[in-house]
Order: structure tokens, then sequence, then C-alpha cells
């Protein structure tokens, strides 16, 4: 395997357009560019979900304000979630980088701020991605049970270490999936997109057909009923509602990371951050009207129903025990897809954050697998560390609940910086094919207003003057690890501040002007001739 210690000299013949402009970047070419633009496509529709996303994240739409919340909250995030897909695209575009985010804070801060913003951000984006590949593993976990407890007409109901046990199964599987290569994973996305769109459709045109009448809501209900089953008021609690469809729709930066291994990087990856997740949204509003229309009106009955998923109850209600495991079946399949695809993303940021030394066992973390050319070594990493952010399931229902509000409030952190330094810092930032142009500046600041808003919104716990265990842990968690981040950056004479050079290029001219590439540098080893990217 080779590691960060190991220095690996190739003489380099003609290049392709991406492996021109990844080396541009300060990076030679690691891994296989197996995605395909549709595949890669693929990879950010797939971990949208739409469908199992909301089944994972319905529970906290339907009591903060029911209907309206489920239709109009969606209908106000889908405005402000464009713009945030337009300035991630613009930056994808002009440096297509597994290291992605903090490679963009590095290049676009000033030399002052620059070490310590990038550090931030790739700590904070590590931390959401883990906190995303746990929340789904953890929601698969929970829909399973789901399907169990209707499998025995309710006679079943699930302990939490029963849901913790399955919740490690689904994260050990999924860990197996993506320690294969990387064309498998890629030829997967396609059939997956296929499905994920037929499973909408079916749902759209299957759910109206198929529920009994006493189901069937009005128009006026339908678009018009506030139910809030919180103590919280009614403006608040609909904001808080937007987690459903925040969570659902925010994978911007999940193609970026796997640019390395797609073709045509710097042209598809934006296009993919854009139409997936406005194709995402469009649909997603579609299943949230057709499952408003196909409810009931008793909110709190489906909020409490002993199957345990909101979603799976309202199925019951309409389709029956039987059709409802049939179609619960693809659902639980469609978010457990989902998870491989997440943890997929996941693993390749850690390995470019491991490439540049700042993770602890950074010589580790940046492997690649000599049969399966992929971070194996990652993928392992980023799977026991969900598996860790999954005991706060022993914490209460609460704390399991801070794994979905810390994925979107750590990644909105990560994403608000590097758009910000774009335009606050003087940089030569240079557009790639896809731009903005004079647009850029009231689209990121829009973006950006709006990351800062629900990151502050996404603090608040579910009802005021919660107990312990009703507390929002996003606070504690986030700010522990960001504690820790920082610690370890400023920590006397081992810390980053001494020995961390941002994104440091792997790549070196000889003297001849012929180019070699070196793999270099784990953390600590500052000493070694490493060229900056600037």
């Amino acid at each position: 395997m080779k590691s960060c210690g190991e220095t690996v000299s190739v003489a380099r013949g003609r290049k392709s357009g991406d492996d021109a402009l990844l080396e541009s970047l300060g990076y030679k070419q690691e891994f296989k560019r197996e995605f395909t633009p549709l595949e890669l496509f693929g990879v950010v529709f797939s971990i949208l979900g739409v469908v199992p996303s909301i089944a994972s994240v319905l529970v906290y739409a339907l009591p903060n304000g029911g209907p309206v919340s489920m239709i109009w909250g969606w209908a106000v995030c889908t405005v402000f979630l464009f713009m945030m897909a337009l300035a991630m695209a613009e930056l994808g575009s002009a440096a297509p980088t597994s290291g992605g985010l903090y490679y963009w804070t590095f290049k676009f801060s000033s030399p002052r701020w620059r070490y310590l913003l990038c550090w931030i951000v790739g700590y904070a984006n590590t931390i959401g991605n883990i906190g995303a590949v746990a929340s789904v593993a953890w929601g698969c976990a929970v829909q399973i049970m789901a399907a169990a407890s209707i499998g025995s007409n309710m006679t079943f109901a699930p302990t939490t270490g029963q849901t913790y046990g399955c919740f490690c199964a689904v994260a050990f599987v999924m860990a197996i999936v993506c320690s294969s290569a990387t064309k498998v994973i890629a030829r997967l996305q396609t059939p997956y997109t296929i499905l994920n769109v037929l499973v909408i459709l079916g749902i759209v045109i299957a759910l109206p057909a198929a529920t009994p009448s006493e189901f069937v809501n009005d128009a006026e209900f339908a678009f018009g009923n506030f139910t809030n089953l919180t103590a919280w008021p009614p403006g608040f609690a609909f904001v808080l509602s937007f987690l459903a469809p925040l969570w659902t729709i925010g994978a911007f930066d999940c193609c970026v990371h796997i640019s390395e291994e797609a073709s045509n990087a710097n042209v598809a990856v934006p296009w993919a951050i854009i139409l997936a997740n406005m194709i995402a949204a469009v649909l997603g509003w579609g299943v949230m009207i057709a499952i408003v229309f196909c409810m009931g009106t008793d909110v709190e009955s489906i909020v409490s129903s002993p199957i345990g998923q909101p979603l799976a109850a309202i199925f019951f209600n309409s389709f029956g025990q039987r059709g409802t495991l049939a179609i619960w079946a693809i659902i639980v399949t469609l978010q457990f897809l989902m998870g491989t695809s997440l943890l997929t993303v996941a693993s390749r940021q850690s390995f470019a954050f491991a490439r540049d030394g700042a993770l602890p066992f950074s010589r580790i973390l940046y492997r690649i697998n000599p049969y399966t050319l992929t971070p194996v070594n990652s993928v392992w990493f980023t799977t026991f560390a969900a598996l860790a952010l999954g005991l706060l399931a022993f914490a209460g229902s609460a704390a399991i609940g801070a794994v979905f509000t810390l994925c979107v409030t750590a990644n909105y952190l990560a994403f608000s910086i590097p758009i910000t330094a774009r335009f606050a810092f003087h940089n030569d930032f240079k557009p790639g094919p896809f731009t903005l142009g004079r647009w850029g500046l009231p689209v990121a600041a829009v973006a950006v207003s709006w990351m800062c808003f629900c990151m502050v919104i996404f603090q608040f716990p579910t009802n005021p003057n919660p107990a312990v265990a009703e507390m929002n842990y996003t606070v504690v968690v986030l700010g522990g690890v960001m504690a820790l981040c920082l610690t370890y950056y400023y920590f006397p004479r081992y810390g980053g501040v001494h020995w961390f050079k941002g994104p440091v290029s792997n790549i070196e001219l000889d003297i001849n002007g012929k180019q070699e590439e070196t793999i270099s540098r784990s953390s600590g080893e500052s000493e070694d001739p490493q060229e900056k990217v600037q």
C-alpha cells in the first residue's frame, strides 16, 4: 500500500485534460476516473434519496406545523438551497479536487488566516460527513425496525440496544461495499437513480389511488392546516421544520469529493450539483404534497404511532400490511444504497484531508489499497467514527436526533467559509467553465446568510426548557469536536500551527523540467520540502 511516507517517481506521458487540471491544482492523479457525468449525477441524486430521506426526517416536520410545514416549508427552503447549489457549483467548476472545501478555503483566504480557516473547514467537513453517514445508517436501522413492527402486527417494539445493533450491522455492510473498486461503486449509481425515480413516481401515483376515503384530505387542509405539537410559538416551530428539506437536500459538496474519479470534472461537477439538487427539490415537493393529501387529519396519532416511523404509519393506513411491507422493503434498500454513496464521498474527503497531514494517523489514512485502488482505511475510519456517534442513542431519542442536525450544521459551517473567502479576501480566483459572473456575489451573500441563520436555529431543542434527555446535543458534539481540533492545532510544539501547511502539492519538477510525482509528508514532517499550493 502507498502511504504518506513513501516516495514514488513516475515519468508522465500525455495527460488527459482532467489529469492536467488536477496537476495544476497541485495533485497527481491517484484514482481511476470511472465516473461518467451521468454516474456523477447519480451519486448526488442517490445521496439525496428523496423518499428514503423524507422517511428519515418526516418526524421533524410533522409536529412542527404539519401540512403547512411539509409543503410550504419545503418550498421556502428550495429557494435558498438553489442559491447554495449555484455558489458551490461555481467553486466546484473552478477547482474540482477531492479536498474541495478546505482546498478552496486555503486558496481564497489571506495568508494570515488561510492555515487556521483551512484547518477549521477540514475538520467541520469531516465531522459533518461522519454525522451524515451516522444519520443515514441510523435512519436505515429505524426503518428496518419499523418493518419488523409492521410484520409482527405491532407486537414487536425494538429496544435501543436492538436498534443500535441493527445500526452497526448496516454500517458494516455499507463499509464492505464501499471498500470495493471504484468501478463497482460507479456502476451502481445508474440503476439506483432509476429505482429512486420509479419509487417517487410510484408513490405519487399509487398513494392517492390506494388511500381509503377517510384518510384523504381536501386542499384546504393540505395547504392551510398548521398543527403545532411543540411548545414553541407557531413561527418558530415552522422554522424548526426546515430540518426535513435541509437534511434531504444537503449534499452540495458530495460530487466534489469524488471529482478526482470523474471524467470532464470541471463541467460534470457543477451541473451534477445543480441538476441533482433541483430535481430532488421538485420531486420531493411532489412527494410531500401526495403524502399530505393522503395522511388523514390526525397528525398526533401519526407521530405517536407504535410503528415508530411516521411515513410507515401513513403507508400502513393506505396500503395495508402487505402493501406497506413491499414498498417499505424498497425504501430500506434505497436508504442503504444512499448510505453507501455517502460513505464513499465521506471516505474520499477524509483521504484528501489526510493527504495533507491534517488528521491524526494521516500516515495510515492516506493509503490506497493496491487491489481495489480505493482508500479502504479511510472508509473504515469514517465507519467507526459514525458508530461512535451512534452511541448517542443511549442518551435518548433527542440525543440521537443530534446526528441529523450535526451533519447539516457542521457542513454549513464548512460550506460558508470558502464561499465567503472567495469574496472577502483578495485572491486570483479563476472561474471554470461554469461561472455566475456578476451574479456571483449576490448569490453567495444570500447563500451564506441563509446558512448562518440555519446554523443558529438548529442549536435549539425540540421544546423550550428541555430536560437533560431532551436537549439538542448538536452544540455539544460539534462544539466539542471543534474545541479538540483547535486544541490540536495550537498544542505547544506538536500542534498543527507548527507544521500544517494547508493543501500540499505531491508533484515536483526535476532539474530537467520533467514532471515527477512524490507522495510525501505525513503529519508533523514539516522538514520535508514541499510545494505549497498558492
